[in-house]
């Protein structure tokens, strides 16, 4: 059976985009949910920055992240990004177990 998958996901947009990657996430959230093997999809304002976000992803395994990353709506989202983010997305893997 296959470990699943944690990702941290640091997303910074260009001064006053910041709405942008609101509304591209509004619109992207709910196709990604409704993935198999997607068991969170969250994105949260870092607090007092309009142009800083962290993305939380939990995946059911690495085939399930793997058919994720070459979805259409995902094809066409990372396209489109580079219009308001200020560079690529930082992503951070995480252990499998917490460490207490």
């Amino acid at each position: 059976m296959s470990q699943p998958v944690k990702l941290v996901i640091l997303i910074t947009t260009l001064p006053g985009r910041g709405p942008e990657q609101v509304a591209a996430f509004e619109r992207l959230a709910p196709l990604v949910r409704a993935e198999e093997g997607c068991l969170q999809y969250d994105m949260h304002q870092v607090a007092g920055e309009p142009e800083r976000f962290v993305l939380i992803e939990r995946w059911a395994s690495q085939a399930a992240l793997a058919a994720h990353d070459v979805t259409p709506h995902m094809i066409e989202a990372d396209a489109a990004s580079p219009a308001f983010r200020a560079g690529p997305a930082e992503v951070i893997a995480l252990a499998a177990d917490p460490l207490a």
